[in-house]
């Protein structure tokens, strides 16, 4: 009997690491079971919840052209029933406060610094000055327009 997507079998957990676990199925064959498919429960540990020589009950999801398996444990049980929301959900933690609305900001120019006599050196620290906060400010508008920016980008 070839494995075939859909499957629900008996397997026997044969290792347990942090991202999943592997079960030993008919035929000699190993599947993984990813920790998001082993419970409807959040799952912080899985050896909490499986361990080595444990008998499971397993759906084959997926297999690889390469031979890999895609099991679940979850997916054999069926789904818990979800509450209803009423009134913007069931929060333990009370109502949400009311947020205060903030006056729009609107942009004003800097007030420009008198002209005087100055150096080379000065214009060219102040033009510098100036320049990096705009850019700073360009920044600013188009990170909060776009929801944020990640700096990891590389």
């Amino acid at each position: 009997m070839a494995l075939q997507v859909g499957d629900i079998l008996e397997g026997k957990v044969t290792g347990v690491k942090p991202f999943g676990a592997f079960v030993a199925l008919p035929e000699n064959k190993t599947g993984l079971v990813h920790i998001s498919e082993v419970s409807y429960e959040f799952v912080q540990d899985l050896s909490t919840v499986l361990s080595e020589g444990q008998t499971v009950s397993v759906k084959v999801l997926n297999i690889a052209p390469d031979g890999k398996i895609a099991l679940s444990i979850k997916r054999t049980q069926p789904a818990p029933e979800r509450g209803h929301r009423q009134g913007g959900g069931n929060n333990s933690r009370g109502p949400r406060p009311q947020r205060r609305e903030a006056p729009p900001r609107v942009w004003q120019p800097k007030p420009s610094q008198p002209k005087g006599e100055m150096s080379f050196e000065d214009m060219m620290a102040r033009y510098k000055t100036q320049s990096e906060e705009k850019i700073a400010d360009l920044k600013r508008v188009t990170e909060n327009r776009r929801g944020g920016y990640s700096r990891r980008r590389g």
